[in-house]
């Protein structure tokens, strides 16, 4: 195929500069519109998977193999690096609540009696119900050395007593921590956690035996001392 030269326009008119010109536009166009296109290709989401419950499934679509377990490897640790690692404490256990105190009902038998004794030897409740405001020292000082005869009679009689502490008063003592506080009563300036260091002020006493009279039966020990009739 031959091309005739003859043919191929010299001269450019207004014609052939608007052909050119529609062609540079609709090639500009069709850049645009593949351009736009790939993007929405590239943004377009995936399509979410459709969630399907085995239960609706049939058994005989389900596959056959049996999934196999995961299994973990637990490297050993070396011997160096758990004697670095610092120990966990042990959990504190809870504190122990003390346990309730069980309050007892003293009996009122004893200490009628030993009122009964000292009513019978030393005149005991006679000279403390007495009103000694219009009595003279001496008067009151002598039925004092009465009363002290039978009261310490009637102590040695049905007592054993001992001092709570050897130590001889006004010496210094210490009290180690955990000491008795029914028996030792520390006074003064107490700071802080035993063990303190003090001057022993009193020695303290300490029932060590008690022997007091067996009742008869019936007997009514709220009658302290009978009342006198003289005939």
């Amino acid at each position: 195929m031959q091309i005739d030269p003859n043919l191929i326009p010299t001269t450019l008119d207004a014609v052939h500069l608007g052909l050119a010109a529609l062609v540079v536009i609709l090639s500009i166009l069709l850049i645009l519109f593949l351009t736009v296109a790939m993007i929405a290709l590239l943004r377009r989401r995936r399509p979410e998977p459709i969630p399907v419950s085995l239960e609706r499934v049939p058994q005989e679509l389900l596959p056959t193999t049996s999934l196999s377990p995961v299994r973990v490897v637990v490297e050993r640790v070396p011997e160096q690096l758990l004697a670095a690692a610092p120990a966990r404490e042990a959990p504190r256990p809870a504190p122990e609540r003390p346990e309730p105190a069980v309050v007892k009902e003293a009996t009122p038998e004893a200490a009628l009696q030993l009122l009964g004794l000292l009513q019978k030897e030393a005149r005991f409740l006679d000279f403390v119900q007495e009103d000694i405001a219009g009595y003279a020292d001496a008067e009151i000082g002598a039925a004092a050395r009465v009363v002290h005869e039978g009261c310490r009679k009637v102590l040695a009689q049905h007592f054993e007593l001992e001092p709570v502490r050897q130590e001889q008063e006004n010496t210094r003592i210490t009290l180690p921590k955990g000491f008795d506080a029914t028996a030792i009563r520390p006074t003064g300036n107490i700071v802080g956690e035993p063990p303190f260091t003090g001057t022993l002020v009193h020695r303290g006493w300490r029932a060590s035996k008690v022997k007091l009279p067996k009742l008869a039966e019936g007997h009514n020990v709220n009658i302290i001392a009978p009342a006198e009739v003289e005939l």
